[in-house]
C-alpha cells in the first residue's frame, strides 16, 4: 500500500502543474489535506473520468427536455437481462449486517459528529452514522475542508470539540459505526481546478477521505463505507463503480474492499433500482428510500405536466394513501432483498421540542414512521436527532429483515406521481417559512436548520422552492379561492417575514439577528420567484470561496 504524505508545506500558487486552488480558497489547513500522492490521484482521476461524467450529465439534461415536453419517466424497454437474474451482491461484511438506526449529519461539525456517534443522553446509540458532505452542509470551501479532517479524525479516534466551554470527545469503542456521503454527480468543488476546470464534488470527497482513511479502517479491520445521492440513472452508478474500481488499485486493497449504499432519490432512479444495483453489486451494501428528495425530483422532473402537480408537501407521505411513494418504498424492498442488499428506511426529520408535552407529540410521530418502515420490512431507518434513537431502535426488533421479499407486489408497479390536492394557504406558508428559516441558516454557511420543529435541510428546502415554482407555473387555485400568483407569493414573503419578527422579539433577539432574517427573506424571495427553475441550490457558481 502506497504511504500518505499528511503534512507539507504551504504552496502559495499551485499545488502542481495544472492543479491550482481558487485565490480566495488557500489555507494551510486545507494544504495539509491536499498531499503529493492526493493531488497526483485527483488529477489522475480527473482527467479520466471527468470526460464520462461531463456525457452523463448531458444526457440528464437531455432527458429533462423531453419531460418538459411531455414524455413520462419509466421502466427500461432495452435492460440488461442480466440485471434482473437472481444473482446477489457479495456476503455484507460484519460491521455493515445491522444498520437499525442511522443518524445523519454535517460532517463539518465536529461537535455534531461527536454527538451521532456516541450514546446518547438516554444511553442509545445509532447503528451507524452517515457523515454528510452533501444535503445538511453547505458545501462552502472551509465547511468542505473542515468535514475531511473530521472523517480522518474518526478513523484515528482523536476527535473532539469545544463549545461553550463543554469539552466534546470521541468514545474509543462503543460507538456508531462511521459512514460517509459524498457529493452528487451534479456538484463540482469550484475551489479547486485541474486545467482550470472544477474538479467534481463527489470525486474530491472519496479522494480525500479515502486516501487518508482507507488503510487506516482495513487495519482495524473496518469497512470504508459510503453514500452515494442522486443518482438518476443506471449509467450513473456504472461510473461511480468504476471510480469504486480506480480507488482500490490505487492503495492496493481487492475489489470489493469499498462498499457503497446508493439513495435512490429521484424519480428516473425509481424506475431503474435493479439496473442501479447491478451496476455498483461488487460494492454494495444496499440502498436507501430517499423519500426527501424523492418528491423535489418528482416536482423538478414533472414540473411541466399540469395533470401531475402534488398538494401541500406535508401530505406526501410513504403510506398507502400515497400510492406512488408507497409503492416506491416497497419496490426498493422487493429488489434489494431479492439479491441479498440492505433496503433502509427514510428521514424522521423531527426534532424534539423545548416542552415535555411536544417531545411526547415529536416522539410519537417517530414512532409511528418507524413502525410504518419496520412493516413494510426495512431493514433500518434514518433520524436526524439523537434523542430519536432509542424510539426508533424499538420499532427495529431484528437485526435485518433480509427475508421480507414483497412477492405481492407487481414486477413495475405504477411510480408516477398522481396530480392532486390539497392546495392550500397554509402549504403556500409551510414553504415560504421553510425558505426564510433555511436561507438564513445557508447565509450563516450552516447546510441544516433546526425550524418550526422539523430539521430541515438542503432537500426539504428544495421540496418548498420547487412546489412554490411549479404552482405559479401553472396558476394553482388554493382551496380559499386564490390563485398562486408572484403577487400573493410576495404577499406570503411578507406577512411571514412579520410573524417571525414577531416571534424573535419575544424570545430576545439582538438587532443583528432580526437584520439577518430580513436580509433572508429578501434572498429567499429572489430565489422562490426565478422565472427559469434552477435545477439546485448549490450551484457551483455560489460556492467558490
Amino acid at each position: 500500500m502506497k504511504a500518505l504524505m499528511e503534512n507539507v508545506a504551504f504552496i502559495p500558487e499551485a499545488l502542481a502543474d495544472g492543479v491550482a486552488l481558487h485565490q480566495p480558497a488557500k489555507s494551510k489547513k486545507a494544504i495539509t489535506i491536499l498531499s503529493p500522492p492526493v493531488v497526483q490521484l485527483l488529477q489522475k482521476l480527473h482527467t479520466r473520468f471527468q470526460p464520462e461524467r461531463k456525457r452523463l450529465l448531458e444526457v440528464r439534461k437531455e432527458r429533462q427536455l423531453r419531460y418538459d415536453a411531455g414524455v413520462l419517466p419509466g421502466y427500461l424497454a432495452d435492460v440488461n437481462p442480466e440485471a434482473l437474474l437472481d444473482w446477489q451482491v457479495p456476503v455484507i461484511p460484519t460491521d455493515l449486517q445491522k444498520r437499525r438506526v442511522e443518524i445523519t449529519g454535517p460532517v463539518n461539525s465536529a461537535k455534531m459528529v461527536v454527538q451521532m456517534l456516541n450514546r446518547n443522553e438516554a444511553g442509545y446509540r445509532a447503528d451507524t452514522a452517515m457523515l454528510d458532505f452533501e444535503d445538511s452542509m453547505k458545501p462552502s470551501w472551509e465547511n468542505v475542508v473542515d468535514g475531511v479532517l473530521n472523517v480522518v479524525a474518526v478513523a484515528e479516534n482523536r476527535l473532539q470539540a469545544v463549545e461553550n466551554g463543554k469539552q466534546y470527545l470521541l468514545h474509543s469503542d462503543d460507538r456508531a459505526v462511521m459512514m460517509v456521503r459524498v457529493r452528487g454527480l451534479a456538484l463540482e468543488e469550484s475551489n479547486l481546478r485541474i486545467n482550470g476546470e472544477a474538479i467534481s464534488g463527489g470525486l474530491f470527497d472519496l479522494v480525500l477521505t479515502w486516501m487518508h482513511t482507507a488503510q487506516k479502517l482495513v487495519a482495524q479491520g473496518k469497512t470504508p463505507k459510503y453514500y452515494i445521492p442522486k443518482t438518476e440513472y443506471h449509467e450513473e452508478a456504472r461510473w461511480w463503480n468504476a471510480v469504486f474500481c480506480a480507488l482500490e488499485d490505487e492503495i492496493g486493497v481487492p475489489e470489493g474492499t469499498l462498499r457503497a449504499t446508493f439513495l435512490i432519490e429521484t424519480l428516473p432512479a425509481t424506475f431503474e433500482m435493479e439496473e442501479i444495483l447491478y451496476e455498483f453489486r461488487t460494492h454494495a451494501a444496499g440502498m436507501n428510500v430517499g423519500r426527501w428528495d424523492k418528491i423535489f425530483s418528482d416536482i423538478k422532473v414533472l414540473k411541466n405536466h399540469p395533470d401531475r402537480i402534488m398538494g401541500d408537501r406535508a401530505t406526501i407521505t410513504i403510506k398507502s394513501d400515497t400510492p406512488w411513494m408507497y409503492q416506491y418504498a416497497r419496490r426498493l424492498i422487493q429488489v434489494c432483498h431479492k439479491h441479498g442488499a440492505f433496503a433502509i428506511g427514510g428521514m424522521a426529520a423531527f426534532t424534539p421540542g423545548k416542552t415535555p408535552e411536544l417531545r411526547a407529540a415529536q416522539t410519537a410521530k417517530v414512532v409511528a414512521d418507524k413502525q410504518l418502515e419496520a412493516s413494510l420490512g426495512h431493514d433500518g431507518c434514518w433520524v436526524s436527532h439523537p434523542y430519536f434513537i432509542g424510539p426508533a431502535l424499538e420499532q427495529f426488533t431484528r437485526d435485518n429483515q433480509l427475508e421480507v421479499l414483497q412477492n405481492d407486489l407487481e414486477n413495475q408497479p405504477d411510480l408516477l406521481p398522481q396530480g392532486r390536492g390539497p392546495y392550500t394557504i397554509e402549504g403556500l406558508r409551510t414553504n415560504v417559512r421553510v425558505g426564510i428559516g433555511y436561507q438564513e441558516g445557508w447565509n450563516r454557511n450552516v447546510g441544516c436548520v433546526a425550524w418550526d420543529n422539523l430539521m430541515e435541510d438542503l432537500a426539504t428546502l428544495e421540496i418548498s422552492r420547487a412546489q412554490v415554482w411549479q404552482w405559479l407555473r401553472h396558476g394553482i387555485v388554493l382551496e380559499d379561492g386564490r390563485v398562486v400568483t408572484k403577487a400573493l407569493v410576495s404577499l406570503v414573503f411578507e406577512e411571514e417575514l412579520l410573524k417571525i419578527e414577531q416571534e424573535l422579539v419575544e424570545a430576545n433577539a439582538s438587532i443583528q439577528v432580526l437584520s439577518a432574517f430580513k436580509k433572508a427573506a429578501s434572498d429567499a424571495e429572489a430565489l422562490f420567484l426565478q422565472e427559469d427553475f434552477r435545477p439546485h441550490l448549490a450551484l457551483a457558481s455560489d460556492l467558490v470561496r
